[in-house]
């Protein structure tokens, strides 16, 4: 049928550092990606966005029958600038009672959007995968070396991998066949003769990190006008990861010594005490900090970052890389502290869209911060875990007891004990810390699902990233009008395990000290 529908075309152009002023969502019952929430004078509204409209396109790729992460991705990539092509709300569920075919109502926008058009990602088996992107592999030579060759292609910029020798380093690594490469070790080598390209691999000796495109990706940044670079790059291919730790100050501080390396201007962690709260939150001597409770501590002196360290009052955030990883980031010329928040950010999107797409549940997978005041049968729950599985959860909660009242559901993973991060802790040490709680425990929660999907992506759970609806500063009071059920106490009691955090002096802790600055936290 022929259709006299209208879609609008709306560029939306941000600051660097603000937000386009909507929310993109998928409703329950509610068919398309919904613009929601336009703030007022925002790039969206001035762009003429409007509460219910649908997205058809996204920079002229069709997206209406994608899956609500795969339109945010192709959003959040397009760097300041977006283009959507919408259509109102009363339209869109007219179109689709009429059968409208919404692809072609797009097409014929304008001979713009049908150019963007040529941009859409490619299909794997079938389905519409991500935006594509520069990739970032580290190679590490083997006995017989890094397994593959090289080829020039006339008329196409740059060198391209050949002939991969399987289970070889390259492919290891996740090299391609026809990747075209881009950078070698951060410097670009798109001009450089096949003789220059093959003497700076050599050069890297045994370690070689490569920017590399291919030809869905390099397709698509021409159709969009973008620059390839290693700031779009996926970087989920690099197999050394920077580490999160959040600890807990002690009685004597964190428990470990922070020092500046004047050669390299590097903060490096050292002599972290046996037992301290630095030992058990994963701190190791030799540790290189990247970034200080999210702020990066590269170019500062070593006062600032001390200072950084120190306002924390109870508790600090510190994201490390060991040498070995150091080493990796430091020859793709990219800062350890990109990935982890790409990473982050990734994550937390994914989980906002998920629970957008399970609306009907409710099911919230935030972690929770959960306070609570013990009852004359204790906190009304009971502490779990599986034999050889990592993870401690909760059963057993008490109706109208102080765990329930509080937020704390069935089948939740325990996460921190009273702003201490407990899942690296043995059962015994966890219960001790419950019980030496008195009467008052807060707990940092998460859902089965939140809690398995943050351990895939290798990102842990933080208060930080807490649900504020679930945070009080006052618990809950216990409610006398429901008693506790018997047999569902709190943990079974344990002999704890006793740890302490030693301190030592200065003169005691190493004798290279003179050319450092080396400061006690």
């Amino acid at each position: 049928m022929t259709s006299v529908l209208q879609p609008r075309e709306c560029k939306v152009t941000k600051n660097t550092q603000k937000s386009y002023g909507f929310y993109l969502r998928v409703e329950k019952d509610t068919a398309g990606h919904l613009i929601r929430n336009v703030e007022k004078n925002s790039p969206a509204e001035k762009a003429g966005l409007k509460d219910g409209d649908r997205v058809l396109r996204v920079n002229g790729v069709f997206v209406d029958k994608k899956e609500h992460s795969q339109v945010v991705e192709i959003v959040k990539t397009s760097g300041n600038s977006v283009v959507l092509l919408v259509l109102d709300g009363t339209s869109y569920q007219k179109a689709e009672k009429e059968g409208v075919n919404f692809e072609e109502l797009g097409q014929k926008v304008s001979s713009g959007q049908q150019e963007e058009q040529q941009s859409a990602p490619p299909m794997a088996n079938g389905a519409i995968t991500a935006v594509p992107q520069p990739r970032l592999c580290y190679l590490v030579k083997e006995e017989k070396g890094y397994g593959f060759s090289l080829k020039t292609t006339e008329g196409q910029k740059g060198l391209f991998i050949v002939e991969l020798l399987p289970q070889g380093a390259a492919a290891k690594a996740g090299v391609q066949n026809n990747d075209r490469l881009i950078e070698i070790n951060g410097k670009n080598v798109e001009n450089d003769t096949h003789g220059e390209v093959v003497e700076k691999v050599k050069k890297s000796e045994n370690h070689v990190m490569f920017l590399l495109s291919n030809e869905e990706t390099d397709r698509y940044y021409a159709s969009q006008k973008m620059v390839l670079s290693k700031e779009s790059a996926n970087l989920r291919l690099l197999p050394l990861k920077p580490r999160l730790t959040e600890i807990q100050k002690g009685k004597n501080g964190y428990g470990f010594y922070l020092r500046m390396e004047k050669n390299t201007c590097d903060h490096i962690i050292k002599d972290v005490d046996s037992g301290s709260p630095a030992a058990t939150a994963g701190l190791k001597d030799n540790d290189i900090l990247v970034a200080v409770n999210g702020e990066k501590v590269d170019g500062l002196d070593h006062d600032s970052v001390v200072e950084k360290i120190k306002q924390s009052e109870a508790k600090t955030t510190l994201l490390v890389v060991d040498k070995e990883t150091d080493t990796m980031y430091k020859l793709a010329q990219i800062s350890p502290f990109s990935y982890y928040y790409k990473a982050q950010d990734a994550a937390l999107a994914k989980m906002e869209e998920r629970v957008e797409l399970h609306t009907e549940q409710k099911v919230n997978h935030k972690p929770r911060i959960c306070r609570m005041v013990k009852g004359p049968s204790g906190f009304g729950f009971s502490l779990n875990m599986i034999k050889n599985k990592p993870g401690l959860f909760i059963n057993e909660v008490q109706n109208h007891g102080p765990a329930d009242t509080a937020g704390v559901e069935n089948n939740d993973y325990l996460v921190e004990v009273n702003g201490v991060n407990v899942t690296n802790e043995p059962y015994d040490k966890v219960v001790a810390r419950i019980k030496d709680s008195g009467d008052r425990l807060t707990l940092l929660v998460c859902s089965k699902e939140a809690y398995k999907y943050f351990q895939s992506q290798n990102i842990p759970v933080t208060a930080s990233m807490a649900d504020p609806a679930y945070d009080t500063s006052e618990p809950p009071a216990y409610t006398e009008n429901h008693p506790s059920e018997p047999g569902k106490n709190s943990p079974e009691p344990r002999e704890r395990t006793s740890s302490s955090s030693s301190s030592q002096s200065d003169a005691s802790k190493g004798a290279d000290r003179d050319n450092n600055d080396d400061t006690q936290l």
